[in-house]
């Protein structure tokens, strides 16, 4: 979690993604939802994933999977997710923290 990211001390970016960003989230018409990745400042990997709202348990097997095979922010810069789902709020996500990190 952010908590335990934020109490190790380790150096960290967020990236989030709202529902409603999405393609797929429009034209569902949800207005509420989002994604969160942590991302170590240092290594770039992730280190942890938050999805709240629709679809929810759908997507955090990514997350989880990237997690563990030690993927960091620019997998989910230079990979493609499908269009139009809420996957893609993984690519928007990793694309802001990218921007924030530099």
């Amino acid at each position: 979690s952010e908590e335990q990211v934020r109490e190790s001390g380790a150096a960290y970016e967020v990236g989030v993604a709202r529902f409603r960003e999405t393609s797929r989230g429009h034209i569902m018409g949800v207005n509420t939802g989002f994604l969160k990745l942590l991302f170590s400042i240092e290594t770039r990997r992730l280190l942890g994933a938050h999805i709240i709202g629709e679809g929810a348990t759908e997507l955090i097997h990514i997350g989880q999977a990237v997690i563990n095979l030690g993927g960091t922010v620019d997998f989910f810069v230079n990979n493609t997710f499908n269009y139009p789902t809420l996957a893609e709020a993984y690519k928007i996500a990793g694309l802001d923290a990218w921007n924030r990190m530099g």
